[in-house]
Protein backbone atom coordinates (compact mmCIF):
# COMPACT_ATOMS: atom_id res chain seq x y z
CA UNK A 1 0.00 0.00 0.00
CA UNK A 2 1.54 3.51 -1.15
CA UNK A 3 0.15 6.87 -0.97
CA UNK A 4 -0.42 8.32 -4.37
CA UNK A 5 2.94 9.57 -5.96
CA UNK A 6 3.64 13.43 -6.34
CA UNK A 7 2.85 15.00 -10.26
CA UNK A 8 5.91 15.11 -12.36
CA UNK A 9 8.30 17.89 -11.06
CA UNK A 10 6.70 18.30 -7.60
CA UNK A 11 8.95 15.76 -5.54
CA UNK A 12 11.89 18.51 -5.51
CA UNK A 13 9.96 20.37 -3.75
CA UNK A 14 8.53 18.15 -0.82
CA UNK A 15 10.38 17.51 2.51
CA UNK A 16 9.93 14.01 3.59
CA UNK A 17 8.05 14.25 6.64
CA UNK A 18 5.98 10.99 7.37
CA UNK A 19 3.05 10.60 9.66
CA UNK A 20 1.51 7.08 10.51
CA UNK A 21 -2.10 6.94 9.59
CA UNK A 22 -4.17 4.10 11.39
CA UNK A 23 -6.59 2.20 9.17
CA UNK A 24 -8.56 -0.78 9.84
CA UNK A 25 -8.22 -2.54 6.73
CA UNK A 26 -4.36 -2.34 6.21
CA UNK A 27 -3.06 -1.30 9.62
CA UNK A 28 -0.65 1.66 10.35
CA UNK A 29 0.33 3.54 6.68
CA UNK A 30 2.69 5.50 6.54
CA UNK A 31 2.28 8.67 4.78
CA UNK A 32 4.73 12.36 3.33
CA UNK A 33 2.76 14.82 6.01
CA UNK A 34 2.36 17.21 3.44
CA UNK A 35 0.02 14.55 0.93
CA UNK A 36 -2.69 14.64 3.69
CA UNK A 37 -6.01 15.95 1.54
CA UNK A 38 -7.86 19.07 3.36
CA UNK A 39 -12.07 19.15 2.60
CA UNK A 40 -12.42 21.85 4.61
CA UNK A 41 -16.84 20.86 4.63
CA UNK A 42 -15.69 17.22 4.75
CA UNK A 43 -17.96 15.24 2.41
CA UNK A 44 -21.47 14.75 1.94
CA UNK A 45 -22.56 12.38 5.32
CA UNK A 46 -19.41 12.77 6.90
CA UNK A 47 -19.09 16.49 7.61
CA UNK A 48 -16.67 15.97 10.22
CA UNK A 49 -13.93 14.45 8.84
CA UNK A 50 -12.03 16.74 6.86
CA UNK A 51 -8.40 15.29 6.99
CA UNK A 52 -7.92 12.32 4.07
CA UNK A 53 -4.82 10.43 2.12
CA UNK A 54 -5.37 8.15 -1.17
CA UNK A 55 -3.68 5.08 -1.50
CA UNK A 56 -2.89 2.89 -4.01
CA UNK A 57 -3.22 -0.59 -3.37
CA UNK A 58 -1.79 -1.69 -6.77
CA UNK A 59 0.62 0.54 -8.71
CA UNK A 60 -1.61 0.20 -12.34
CA UNK A 61 -4.98 -0.39 -10.66
CA UNK A 62 -7.83 2.08 -11.66
CA UNK A 63 -9.21 1.81 -7.80
CA UNK A 64 -7.94 4.17 -4.77
CA UNK A 65 -8.75 4.36 -1.17
CA UNK A 66 -9.78 7.63 0.46
CA UNK A 67 -8.78 6.95 3.89
CA UNK A 68 -9.82 8.97 6.62
CA UNK A 69 -6.66 10.32 8.90
CA UNK A 70 -9.05 11.01 11.65
CA UNK A 71 -11.33 7.81 12.02
CA UNK A 72 -9.46 4.38 10.87
CA UNK A 73 -12.38 2.65 10.41
CA UNK A 74 -13.75 5.31 7.58
CA UNK A 75 -12.56 4.95 4.23
CA UNK A 76 -14.19 5.17 0.62
CA UNK A 77 -13.12 3.50 -2.88
CA UNK A 78 -12.46 5.89 -5.43
CA UNK A 79 -11.79 6.14 -9.01
CA UNK A 80 -11.36 8.82 -11.73
CA UNK A 81 -15.02 8.93 -13.80
CA UNK A 82 -13.13 9.96 -16.71
CA UNK A 83 -12.30 5.84 -17.06
CA UNK A 84 -15.47 4.98 -17.08
CA UNK A 85 -17.19 7.90 -18.94
CA UNK A 86 -15.41 9.88 -21.82
CA UNK A 87 -17.88 12.61 -22.13
CA UNK A 88 -17.80 13.13 -18.13
CA UNK A 89 -17.54 16.85 -16.63
CA UNK A 90 -17.78 18.33 -13.34
CA UNK A 91 -18.73 22.12 -13.55
CA UNK A 92 -17.36 24.36 -11.01
CA UNK A 93 -17.62 27.54 -10.37
CA UNK A 94 -15.55 30.27 -9.99
CA UNK A 95 -15.85 30.64 -6.51
CA UNK A 96 -15.10 27.35 -5.80
CA UNK A 97 -12.34 27.40 -7.74
CA UNK A 98 -10.58 30.48 -5.63
CA UNK A 99 -11.34 28.61 -2.62
CA UNK A 100 -9.35 25.54 -3.78
CA UNK A 101 -6.45 27.94 -5.79
CA UNK A 102 -7.15 26.88 -8.84
CA UNK A 103 -8.16 28.78 -12.15
CA UNK A 104 -9.47 25.69 -13.96
CA UNK A 105 -10.87 22.20 -13.25
CA UNK A 106 -8.24 21.12 -15.50
CA UNK A 107 -5.78 22.03 -12.78
CA UNK A 108 -8.21 19.26 -10.19
CA UNK A 109 -7.94 15.49 -10.13
CA UNK A 110 -11.62 14.34 -10.55
CA UNK A 111 -12.64 11.13 -8.35
CA UNK A 112 -15.91 9.76 -7.53
CA UNK A 113 -16.73 7.40 -4.60
CA UNK A 114 -17.26 4.04 -5.70
CA UNK A 115 -20.05 1.46 -4.11
CA UNK A 116 -21.39 -2.02 -4.60
CA UNK A 117 -25.11 -2.37 -5.63
CA UNK A 118 -26.13 -5.31 -6.14
CA UNK A 119 -23.42 -7.10 -8.66
CA UNK A 120 -22.72 -3.62 -9.94
CA UNK A 121 -20.30 -1.34 -8.92
CA UNK A 122 -21.28 2.15 -9.63
CA UNK A 123 -19.83 5.53 -8.74
CA UNK A 124 -21.32 8.92 -7.88
CA UNK A 125 -20.60 10.58 -11.08
CA UNK A 126 -23.20 13.53 -9.45
CA UNK A 127 -21.38 13.94 -6.19
CA UNK A 128 -17.37 14.20 -7.73
CA UNK A 129 -14.67 14.65 -5.53
CA UNK A 130 -12.61 17.79 -6.68
CA UNK A 131 -8.56 17.42 -5.34
CA UNK A 132 -6.36 20.24 -6.06
CA UNK A 133 -2.97 18.11 -5.79
CA UNK A 134 -0.67 21.24 -5.44
CA UNK A 135 -2.38 22.49 -2.21
CA UNK A 136 -3.84 19.17 -1.09
CA UNK A 137 -7.21 21.05 -1.20
CA UNK A 138 -10.39 18.98 -1.71
CA UNK A 139 -14.14 19.43 -2.40
CA UNK A 140 -16.85 17.15 -3.05
CA UNK A 141 -19.16 18.86 -5.56
CA UNK A 142 -23.15 18.64 -6.12
CA UNK A 143 -23.76 18.67 -9.86
CA UNK A 144 -26.27 19.78 -11.42
CA UNK A 145 -26.70 17.68 -14.63
CA UNK A 146 -28.95 15.05 -14.46
CA UNK A 147 -27.21 12.69 -17.06
CA UNK A 148 -24.99 12.15 -14.40
CA UNK A 149 -26.55 9.81 -11.39
CA UNK A 150 -25.18 8.86 -7.78
CA UNK A 151 -25.11 5.26 -8.77
CA UNK A 152 -23.34 5.33 -12.56
CA UNK A 153 -22.76 1.87 -13.51
CA UNK A 154 -18.90 1.71 -14.05
CA UNK A 155 -18.76 -2.33 -14.09
CA UNK A 156 -20.82 -5.71 -13.49
CA UNK A 157 -19.41 -8.12 -11.44
CA UNK A 158 -19.27 -11.85 -12.25
CA UNK A 159 -21.58 -14.46 -10.08
CA UNK A 160 -18.70 -15.77 -8.19
CA UNK A 161 -17.00 -12.66 -7.66
CA UNK A 162 -20.27 -11.27 -6.34
CA UNK A 163 -20.95 -14.35 -4.14
CA UNK A 164 -17.13 -13.68 -2.53
CA UNK A 165 -17.37 -10.06 -1.71
CA UNK A 166 -21.54 -10.03 -0.42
Amino acid sequence: MQDVPAQQGEEAHRTEVLMQVQTTRFGTVEVAGDRVLTFSSGLLGFASYQHFVLLQPDEDGVFYWLQSADAPELAFVVTDPRLWADNYQAVIRREQLDLMGMNSIEEAQLFVIVNKYDNTLTGNFQGPLVINLKNQQGMQLVLADRQWTTRHEIARLADNVAAATA
